[in-house]
């Protein structure tokens, strides 16, 4: 039994050494991890009231804090990272940061409410958390732990020796000329329209998938937003649902936007209505269904900014304590 155990002991420290200490992954999750550091720096820079978005890729695509904060005299900072990142990541970084007053606006993709608990613990942050930032990995269940030791395989330590012999041979990363930058308030810049030109084709091809309502209530990260709502809550933070963005000509189906809209149905939070509930015509968009160009992002980041500023409620109270 010695002779089984010593070695399974000693294979499985040099498995932690080898990723805990030594193998990284400087470009596939370097940028990630770098762009949520500074959106929380922002955060953590505002004093008093603010506003915060949180949400996959639709966040920094296709709205726009600059706009937003400009509009509504009111700082915000854009949170949205991709949707493979866990939400109960996010939150978690962002709780301490959030504080009585502060609104977060979460308009989320359908994906991010149905995905389930494996694909939520075996994320890129997970690997992120076990890496670099094991005291946000402390705070999350252990089921958290577990994942987070065990995410690394073959694939990503090759990957990891690719990438950090790259960075040092000093490897141009050409993603910003193709796909744009990032602003001081963590959105999305330069995806013009002409930028997206070779991408008409492909949008004009694609047929985007809707969630059901079952999945919607029984998906992990309904579960995730619930118990933020619950959060945010007793610490006097407002939470906004809001529709999904994407194509005009596949709106998600009403059942569907009915069982989004019923997981903000609490105490607490609300949920932003749209006019067009999201939904624009292809030509807006960049690369994918929920990424609109920036021509696209600065027109519906002055819709919700408007809708924000005339008619989002929390029961009787306006958000902004404003009137058109």
């Amino acid at each position: 039994m010695r002779r089984l155990l010593l070695p399974c002991a000693m294979s499985l420290l040099l498995y932690a050494i080898t990723f805990g200490l030594l193998l990284d992954r400087p470009l596939s999750l370097g940028v990630p991890q770098a762009q949520i550091e500074a959106k929380l720096l922002r955060g953590a820079a505002i004093e008093g009231r603010k506003l915060v978005i949180i949400a996959g890729s639709s966040g920094p695509y296709s709205h726009r804090c600059e706009t937003i904060e400009a509009l509504l005299t009111l700082p915000c900072v854009n949170a949205g990272i991709a949707v493979g990142f866990s939400l109960d990541y996010l939150f978690a970084r962002w709780q301490p940061l959030l504080h009585p007053g502060d609104v977060v606006y979460l308009p989320l993709e359908e994906a991010q409410y149905t995905r389930g608990r494996l694909a939520n613990q075996l994320g890129p942050d997970a690997a992120i958390m076990a890496r670099h930032d094991r005291a946000t990995l402390a705070a999350l269940p252990p089921a958290r732990w577990i994942a987070a030791v065990f995410v690394f395989d073959l694939r990503a330590a090759v990957m990891s020796v690719i990438e950090t012999a790259l960075v040092a041979a000093g490897f141009h990363d050409p993603r910003e000329e193709a796909t744009g930058a990032t602003n001081a308030w963590g959105d999305h810049i330069d995806h013009t329209a002409a930028r997206g030109t070779a991408n008409r084709g492909i949008l004009a091809a694609l047929t985007p998938h809707h969630a059901t309502p079952a999945g919607i209530a029984g998906g992990d990260g309904q579960r995730i937003v619930s118990g933020f709502i619950d959060w945010a809550r007793a610490h006097e933070v407002t939470v906004l649902g809001a529709p999904p963005i994407g194509f005009q000509d596949s709106p998600v189906p009403a059942e569907t936007l009915a069982a989004i809209r019923a997981v903000y149905d609490r105490p607490g939070a609300g949920f932003l209505s749209l006019p067009n509930d999201g939904r624009y015509a292809r030509s807006a968009f960049f690369d994918t269904p929920e990424h609109l160009h920036e021509a696209g992002q600065i027109a519906h980041s002055r819709l919700v900014a408007t809708q924000l500023y005339c008619g989002a409620r929390i029961g009787a109270a306006p958000i902004m304590s404003q009137r058109c």
